[in-house]
């Protein structure tokens, strides 16, 4: 079963033929900024597996030495991450558009987690949106 993406404007889209590990919650400060949210959830494949349509409308950013931030041009979703010379490429999961096989396993860079998120927190769960957010 081929897992497929793609960014918030559907300009660029992937296919991933190959296995992907199990998820992992980064709660680095780089992570927190990039995507403007607590915490960027992302898994690994195999580059050989991952096939790229649309890449003309993909910026990249160096966030880190030797780490690119592969995202949309048009609407700015953040689609993968490869470090230099990596045979794997690190999947945004917030660009998923089918079922993940897989488990969350960790959450990383705890140390640097926002403080106004609290992953402990028994908070309301709603099907849908909500006045005002």
């Amino acid at each position: 079963m081929a897992i497929s993406g793609s960014c918030l404007c559907g300009a660029v889209t992937y296919q991933i033929t190959s296995k992907v590990s199990d998820v992992v919650h980064c709660h680095c400060v780089t992570c927190r900024k990039a995507h403007g949210a607590a915490f960027s959830s992302v898994a690994f494949a195999a580059a050989e597996g991952f096939q790229l349509q649309g890449a003309e409308g993909l910026g990249s950013y160096e966030s880190s030495p030797g780490k690119n931030r592969f995202f949309c041009k048009k609407c700015g979703t953040q689609v993968y991450a490869k470090r230099e010379g990596a045979d794997y490429v690190i999947l945004r999961l917030g660009s998923l558009d089918t079922y993940l096989p897989g488990k969350e396993i960790a959450h990383t860079w705890m140390s640097e987690r926002a403080d106004w998120f609290d992953l402990d927190a028994d908070l309301a769960r709603h099907e849908e949106g909500i006045e005002g957010a």
